[in-house]
């Protein structure tokens, strides 16, 4: 289990809170910190920078705009023709592709493309997925409960809700979710599976809400529905895997920048680029301390950047959004 994996102590801070759910709207979320992102990555003609996370191509727009040539990902293929269409301006200085951003060094060795002079993931889901109730992925109304970001990923929620022991129930929602109630609510799920299958959104929700009634404004179903999300999406695990592979992808001064919207999320991002900011690593038992061999960034954000007041009042997604930026030392190997 990688170093940075989400522990059952990790708080969250679901995006879900923050965002809206309308079964009529088809657009995708404005871009966060938008100002920041450009400010930071400093695109410019000639740069090259991956964009990990395409969704409705805000930030894409941006790095374009200021002259940039930028690979795109998402798994979603709708938010790959929207972004396609709305993007077609920017010509062969734009090249999208249907894929996990984990797939970043096979995509760059097919494009002949060596370094990189940034690279950004803003990571969480799109409003476009929230608000389409075919997606399944917000509990605010009915549909099929999938909460998948690709139609390849083989796991939907209700194949995990409807097959996984108690046991690994609990555990998903404890460790993903931080539930309090993750125990009673997998023991629930498991008794009402045996009488009926757990298919749509609503069907989850009601039954969550029956072990833990609404307090407040908050649906009691939304942190066990963002913990099926990520363990549907191997969100977590497949971000610690991409940190590693994107550093060594950097030219030096080349930028990473990742946007997160809970503590989960950022705890491995922070992790992540503090350990590879140290430059020595002293211990009781040694002698003298030692240089750490991973020692390959600066940071350009010693404490996460987070959304103006006014951006938070203008787009509430942003509020639990937190922006992290390191860069690649000239001497990084």
């Amino acid at each position: 289990m990688s170093d940075y994996f989400l522990t059952a102590e990790t708080a969250t801070e679901p995006e879900e809170f923050a965002m809206s759910a309308d079964p009529h709207s088809s657009g995708y979320h404005r871009p966060v910190l938008l100002e920041e992102c450009v400010e930071h990555l400093l695109p410019a003609p000639g740069k090259v920078f991956f964009e990990g996370t395409l969704g409705g191509g805000g930030h894409t727009r941006a790095l374009l705009e200021a002259g940039a040539t930028v690979i795109a990902t998402d798994q979603d293929p709708e938010a790959i023709a929207e972004a396609g269409e709305k993007l077609a301006g920017y010509g062969s200085r734009l090249i999208l592709r249907r894929a996990n951003f984990s797939e970043v060094s096979r995509i760059l060795a097919e494009l002949g493309i060596t370094s990189l002079d940034g690279a950004l993931f803003d990571l969480g889901v799109s409003s476009h997925q929230f608000d389409t109730p075919e997606r399944g992925f917000s509990l605010q109304h009915d549909g099929p409960l999938d909460a998948r970001m690709a139609p390849d990923v083989p796991q939907s929620a209700a194949d995990i809700v409807n097959t996984a022991g108690e046991e690994d129930l609990a555990r998903i929602f404890h460790e993903y979710g931080d539930e309090p109630a993750a125990r009673r609510i997998a023991a629930r799920i498991i008794r009402e599976r045996a009488r009926v299958p757990i298919t749509r959104t609503l069907q989850l929700a009601d039954l969550v809400a029956s072990v833990t009634p609404r307090k407040g404004r908050t649906h009691p179903a939304t942190r066990v529905f963002m913990a099926l999300r990520l363990a549907v999406n191997r969100e977590l695990e497949v971000l610690a895997e991409v940190l590693g592979e994107i550093t060594r992808h950097l030219a030096p001064g080349g930028r990473l920048a990742v946007i997160s919207f809970h503590s989960g999320e950022d705890r491995i991002v922070k992790n992540f680029m503090r350990e590879r900011a140290t430059e020595w690593h002293d211990r009781p038992e040694w002698p003298a301390p030692r240089r750490n061999p991973d020692h390959i960034f600066r940071l350009l954000t010693t404490r996460p950047l987070i959304a103006s007041a006014d951006e938070q009042k203008d787009n509430p997604r942003a509020r639990s959004a937190k922006l992290r930026v390191a860069e690649r030392l000239p001497h990084a190997r």
